[in-house]
């Protein structure tokens, strides 16, 4: 079996686990509808109706309204119907917390699988396996997935992993059904150190604000629908973090991503070009679109040191970044017929010009 080979049954093998992961990940939060969302500060409570657990720290999930210990005290319940009615909590929540642990190993799985395949396409190729649009968008969504799972435990990001799970498994969809490209080799001069410093540098930052984008988008929905006044304490929604917690999270992976994306775009970059061109900007569209992306994030960042910015304001500007970020990597490959960093079709990187 080629590397190649390998690669690419690698590949299809991680988005079929992303798709069981995704499934398992949708049951457990269907399940879920169903049970109120009880708040609490432990990692896990025991009640008369059953276990409720709280997962990674951010909500707990309810099972009814302790209805046992409630009865009990009124006299309207028997002893026989407690126990029971407990028990059948008790197996529910086991169930959830199942599903939510398939899912999570699935991801897992699958992530593992995604970089087999990334691994397998470098070996086959001789090099670093992102020279083309179909290979930066399989290492892109790599490091969303691995993102996820790095940073799932210390900022409590379960909530994210159905959502993590279908933008990977999409992603892949486009990269193998429209980009995909054979293996070939690059030119000579494409050969240098800077292409895996700087493309790596930029793919870093894009799965990282990827995340935060993420983030600020599910800000937006939360403070909607506790600004109603009676939020539900039901649903996907209800089991968000809080909107201040979710703001605190956006802020800290935006606050990681800036400057690695200050290192690709202004710093790696203009040196590679200097290598290239002789010249350091040479107001190619990626580069100003970049630029744009560069300046979007620096007035998120200084917005909230100085102005005070919080929430709303600061999610939304978010979203511009990474819309611009997003824009910049398929869109100018397809719309601009002057860039000197086009690819696009997943066609391999030819061009002399490209970094």
């Amino acid at each position: 079996m080629s590397w190649e080979t390998l690669s690419n049954q690698a590949i299809t093998a991680a988005g079929v686990v992303y798709f069981l992961a995704l499934m398992a990940h949708l049951v457990e939060w269907s399940a879920l509808r169903t049970r109120p969302v009880q708040r609490a500060s432990t990692p896990a409570v025991r009640v008369a109706s059953g276990v409720v657990s709280l997962r990674d720290g951010s909500f707990l999930a309810s099972s009814g309204q302790a209805t046992g210990s409630t009865d009990a005290a009124s006299g309207s319940t028997d002893g026989a119907s407690a126990a029971g009615a407990g028990a059948d909590d008790e197996g529910t929540s086991y169930r959830i917390a199942m599903f939510g642990r398939l899912g999570l190993y699935l991801t897992i799985i699958a992530c593992l699988a995604h970089g087999v395949a990334l691994f397998s396409r470098g070996m086959a190729a001789g090099r670093v396996p992102w020279g083309n649009m179909y290979e930066f968008t399989l290492t892109g969504s790599f490091v969303v997935a691995a993102g996820y799972l790095l940073l799932r435990k210390r900022f409590g990001l379960s909530w994210m992993g159905p959502i993590v799970d279908a933008f990977v498994l999409v992603l892949l969809m486009v990269a193998v059904l429209w980009l995909y490209s054979p293996v070939e080799p690059l030119t000579e001069a494409l050969l240098s150190p800077w292409l895996v410093i700087h493309v790596m540098s930029a793919i870093i930052a894009t799965g990282a604000f990827t995340l935060g984008g993420i983030t600020s988008a599910l800000y937006l929905v939360k403070a909607r629908a506790e600004s109603r006044g009676t939020p539900s304490d039901r649903g996907y929604v209800a089991r968000l973090p809080s909107p201040a917690s979710l703001d605190r999270i956006s802020y800290r992976i935006h606050a990681f991503a800036f400057p690695v994306w200050t290192f690709a775009v202004l710093i790696s970059g203009p040196i590679w070009a200097h290598q290239a061109w002789s010249s350091y900007w040479n107001w190619d569209p990626k580069e100003v679109v970049a630029f744009i992306t560069w300046v979007v994030y620096a007035a998120y960042l200084h917005a909230r040191a100085t102005a005070g910015w919080r929430g709303r304001k600061a999610a939304m500007v978010a979203l511009v970044g990474v819309a611009t970020l997003w824009f910049n990597f398929i869109g100018i490959n397809y719309f601009s017929t002057t860039s000197q960093h086009s690819y696009a079709n997943g066609a391999p990187v030819v061009d002399l010009r490209f970094r």
